[in-house]
């Protein structure tokens, strides 16, 4: 039976809301002038940020006291992401992370390369989603002991994470996926719909997480001793590694096989992922050459000796997975979230790309020795460079480029890609 309210109440709530949405306009306005005021009257340099948390607070403390239900709220410490009203799955792409993160550059060394994410990049659904849910879900069922892991210390974090995708996701795709009663979700694309998913924690919440996104999850956590570790996730397409063999160790030990890591980059890696805030997300991507799509692990991580791809795979088949990488620290568990999307795209997609056949070259002859035979360049580069230096070729030929340019400027030429 619904509980009907004094009309007075409701003159009330309408006097305050109105009162702070004039306020809040007020702001807005003022906004590029509060940090100016803030100096010349002396006033403290957080006004600019205060004043609408303070409106805010006046606002949900009117409201609980004329005994209304608080606003309600998502578990992110994040502004909820813009929704994609009208996408189509058929149609749906990522961003081109060629671009949009310092994934290939140069010049190319050992970095971390990483830049602020916007709550709308955190997770990105493109048109293989169906077909790459369905590969995930086979891995996930034939090697459920290796690929979804929660320590006793992360399954908390584990019932976060699924609890902020299940927000997450109709927000963003309305389209796609719908929220259902008691924390569940239905996702419309596959068909499934996960009930009564409040409260769950640990491997049981990791198992649904692997049903919705095509994004695989290692989750990290700072220990005693001021260093960060692997305690869980879902990951069931790193393409070259065991999740399985990272559970449970720091990162010093799960980067000891990469070259120039530990001596270079650990310190600064750790101590951004001890001191960033869960309202402070970033992402950055990697990249690797394989020769297939099979993303529990690539053929050519299979290889032993000297062994090279076979004969019959042209270099244009090669494929450039790019992965990219999302970091974000929960506010509940304060566990660290690792995403991973592998991106997958034949290098005769390059052909079009202005300069990227050179970047690309001018990265494997020049590179790092160590980085560059840590991404098996000896198994394929015999045939690769040979194939980019024809592609160069017909760049110039066709006036995509002059073939003078600074490779590192490849991003410059981006409108052409576009024209």
């Amino acid at each position: 039976m619904l509980d009907f309210m004094p009309v007075a109440h409701y003159a009330s709530l309408g006097a305050v809301l109105g009162v702070a949405t004039a306020l809040s306009l007020l702001v807005v306005l003022l906004e590029p002038r509060l940090g100016l005021l803030a100096k010349l009257h002396g006033f403290p340099d957080t006004l600019k940020t205060s004043l609408p948390t303070r409106l805010s607070t006046l606002v949900d403390d009117a409201v609980n006291r004329l005994g209304f239900p608080a606003r309600a709220r998502g578990p992110s410490a994040l502004a909820d992401p813009d929704p994609l009203a009208n996408l189509a799955l058929r149609s749906a792409t990522t961003r081109d992370h060629l671009y949009v993160n310092k994934c290939l550059r140069w010049p190319y060394f050992q970095t971390m390369a990483h830049q602020a994410m916007h709550v709308n990049h955190w997770i990105e659904i493109d048109a293989r989603y169906e077909a790459e849910m369905q590969y995930k879900a086979s891995v996930v069922q034939r090697y459920r002991d290796e690929t979804v892991i929660s320590l006793p210390e992360n399954d908390e974090g584990a019932g976060e994470l699924l609890e902020t995708l299940v927000d997450y996701l109709p927000k963003r795709y309305p389209t796609l996926f719908a929220p259902l009663p008691n924390g569940g979700i239905h996702n419309k694309v596959l068909g499934e719909r996960h009930y009564d998913l409040k409260g769950m924690t640990g491997t049981d919440a990791l198992v649904v997480v692997s049903k919705l996104v095509q994004d695989d999850f290692l989750m990290g956590r700072e220990r005693e001793d001021g260093h960060v570790y692997f305690v869980g996730g879902i990951v069931a397409v790193p393409g070259f590694y065991s999740f399985k063999d990272k559970v449970g160790k720091s990162m010093r030990e799960v980067h000891e096989p990469v070259p120039q890591f530990n001596d270079k980059i650990l310190m600064s890696v750790e101590r951004t992922l001890k001191r960033f805030k869960p309202e402070e997300p970033f992402e950055r991507s990697s990249w690797e050459i394989v020769d297939d799509l099979k993303a529990h692990k690539h053929n050519i991580a299979t290889l032993e000796g000297d062994d090279k791809l076979a004969d019959d795979l042209p270099p244009s088949e090669y494929i450039f997975r790019i992965d990219h990488q999302t970091f974000r620290k929960l506010p509940k568990s304060r566990a660290v979230v690792f995403g991973v999307h592998p991106i997958l795209r034949p290098l005769h997609e390059f052909a079009d790309l202005p300069l990227v056949p050179a970047l690309l070259a001018t990265v494997h002859k020049r590179g790092p020795s160590d980085l560059m035979q840590y991404k098996l360049n000896f198994r394929y580069q015999d045939k690769l460079l040979p194939y980019l230096k024809e592609l160069t070729q017909s760049q110039i030929d066709r006036g995509l480029i002059t073939g003078d340019e600074d490779v590192a400027e490849f991003r410059a030429l981006l409108g052409k890609v576009k024209a």
